[in-house]
């Protein structure tokens, strides 16, 4: 899969040991899942593994991408396609050293600043955020708001930005008007009533 055909609408977060979650979030039409456990939930690197390579499974059914947060050496191990970097996690270089070409690299800012370096890093994708004030993290960075958003696009040129950080549905069209290529909302999607139902009214083309 080309990297355009995966950051693109929305942006799924498989955010527990959960199966059913994770079809219902590739069911609504996400191109890339990216596992990503974290809190008390955090777990060893033989774990996580384990259920990338299921998730492996489930993207490869459907066509779907699969990126694993923090952890390149599972992201290598499960046949990834992408690992996701934060600020303090392994710096860029140094995961592209031993990933090559064969993951993408998508990199979390959180200001304009960050998305210039990690642009010239030769980062593949960014996360930018959080654009709206979040509950996932318990110590987020500042609230970056529609206008970070849109100098986070600009900034970042033709690499693809995935809007994230406490975006409410009634916000996605303003999202993408932004010039963003994704939206990721995780407690949003995977806490509702009907993941897929929820899932789809953050897509582009959203008619819900």
């Amino acid at each position: 899969m080309q990297l355009a055909d995966a950051i693109r609408s929305f942006y799924a977060v498989l955010d527990r040991d959960d199966p059913q979650l994770a079809r219902g979030l590739l069911a609504a039409g996400a191109r890339v899942l990216q596992l990503r456990i974290k809190g008390d939930q955090r777990i060893g690197g033989g774990e996580l593994a384990r259920i990338g390579r299921w998730a492996r499974t489930m993207c490869d059914e459907v066509g779907a991408a699969l990126v694993i947060n923090d952890r390149l050496d599972v992201a290598l191990t499960v046949g990834a396609d992408g690992v996701h970097l934060g600020q303090t996690d392994m710096p860029l270089a140094s995961a592209r050293e031993v990933a090559g070409d064969r993951l993408w690299i998508g990199i979390s800012t959180h200001d304009v600043d960050q998305v210039r370096a990690a642009v010239a890093g030769g980062a593949d994708y960014l996360g930018f955020g959080p654009v709206f004030a979040t509950r996932t993290k318990k110590n987020p960075d500042p609230v970056q708001g529609l206008a970070g958003l849109r100098a986070a696009v600009i900034a970042a040129g033709t690499v693809p930005v995935v809007a994230i950080g406490g975006i409410p549905v009634d916000q996605a069209s303003a999202i993408y008007a932004t010039g963003a290529a994704a939206i990721c909302a995780i407690s949003a999607v995977n806490d509702a009533p009907d993941v897929g139902l929820a899932a789809r009214a953050f897509a582009k083309d959203s008619k819900l």
